[in-house]
């Protein structure tokens, strides 16, 4: 076998890993001819630093971002500091409030203790947009601006809707896809990731490289990560979210409360694993095998990913001692309550969740000792469960629920 062949037969593999799970590939024929250049290619992914708490569902993007620093690509984590205080329009049907400097300096920080647990450190650069964009005049931004029209801008879904039903378009919010998009220039990027909801703003890098000159990235949308409920955006808002810095057994209690279907889902999107190892398991449970098997490695890995081994054979051992071994269902819903001045009490609690028909039915079970929440009995019927608290509660034998106070 030749050595061109062999360098044809590893763009191919690079090519399947890179595609993996993304949503939309724009152009695949350029990122194949950039594959054949031989170098490491830059690839670009920008972070707003608005919601420093991350969750699997921001980590689909750092996926793939460190999928392509194994394999040998320069990975350049953009922190927009600059355009963080412009403030994101992109999905949302209002406009969305900048931020001060003060705070966007705070939550870049954050931001930076937490994405080395997905990202190499020593293959990936920390860049801010506010190195070139402070050095932006009046002049600078107005060619910048003079460089698409309000037509255009238009095109971007979320304006049109918004001009369309008569709601305020701030002109500091056109301004935020051109800064997006002179970020491309400024790293002259290769490769940018997004979210699906971003596909404008990465279009734009794109026809800004072309305008000075460069060759004009490719664009990789992922997807948005389904939260535990399997219908809605993973969000910390809905409480059906798993945050990568909650403690070990919470993170596995909940990645064992998925559906059998979400289960292949978060594999493709979060798991390391080989495509043919998951597409193995995935005919192992059409033989028979039990899918709770699967859900156990896809915790531990997860658990492991964002704490450690043996912190991820700990919550394993304590899931299975806490619920004995077999007796938790296999799909447990997943239960939003609502605290008052930052707490609810466990009766109210319990009758918010669906659980107990009324504050009395939920006081006569804790006072029979059938009342447990994380496997530990009940008896205290004045507890007080704060904002942010997450827990499986169980009433009796058969009646649960993965209950997450907001």
């Amino acid at each position: 076998m030749t050595e061109t062949t062999h360098a044809k037969i590893a763009d191919k593999e690079a090519l399947l890993t890179i595609k993996r799970g993304s949503d939309e590939l724009l152009l695949e024929g350029d990122l194949i001819q950039k594959l054949a250049l031989n170098r490491p290619l830059r690839v670009k992914a920008g972070f707003d630093p608005t919601a420093p708490d991350l969750h699997l569902g921001h980590t689909v993007l750092l996926n793939k971002l460190r999928q392509l620093q194994d394999l040998g690509h320069h990975a350049l984590f953009l922190i927009g500091d600059f355009t963080g205080m412009i403030g994101d329009p992109s999905g949302k049907n209002t406009t969305r409030p900048p931020l001060t400097r003060e705070q966007v300096i705070e939550n870049a920080k954050s931001y930076r203790d937490q994405v080395f647990k997905v990202l190499d450190p020593d293959k990936t650069e920390i860049v801010f947009n506010s190195t070139w964009m402070d050095k932006f005049d009046a002049v600078d931004m107005i060619r910048l601006a003079a460089t698409h029209t309000v037509a255009q801008m238009l095109e971007r879904d979320d304006f049109s809707k918004r001009y369309k039903g008569n709601q305020p378009i701030g002109i500091h919010e056109f301004i935020y896809p051109l800064v997006q998009g002179y970020d491309s220039v400024a790293l002259k990027a290769d490769i940018e990731l997004g979210g699906t909801d971003q596909k404008f703003n990465l279009l734009m890098g794109r026809e800004l490289q072309k305008q000075h000159k460069q060759l004009p990235q490719c664009v990789i949308t992922m997807p948005l990560l389904e939260g535990l409920d399997g219908v809605n955006k993973m969000s910390k808002s809905m409480g059906n979210y798993v945050g990568i810095n909650e403690v070990p057994q919470q993170i596995f209690g909940k990645l064992m409360s998925i559906s059998d279907t979400l289960m292949w889902r978060y594999l493709e999107l979060l798991s390391f694993e080989s495509l043919n190892t998951i597409n193995k398991w995935r005919e192992e449970v059409s033989q028979g095998r039990n899918p709770r098997d699967i859900k156990v490695l896809l915790a531990q890995e997860i658990v492991a990913r964002f704490h450690s081994k043996q912190a991820a054979i700990d919550a394993l051992a304590g899931f299975e001692a806490c619920f004995k071994r077999g007796l938790l269902p296999d799909d447990i819903p997943e239960v939003v309550v609502a605290s008052v001045d930052g707490q609810i009490g466990i009766a109210q609690m319990f009758k918010q969740a669906g659980l107990v028909s009324s504050t009395s039915e939920a006081f006569r079970m804790i006072a029979q000792g059938c009342v447990k929440l994380d496997g530990d009995k009940v008896s205290d019927k004045s507890m007080q469960l704060k904002t942010d608290s997450v827990m499986v509660a169980q009433i009796g034998k058969r009646k649960f629920a993965r209950i997450t106070v907001n």
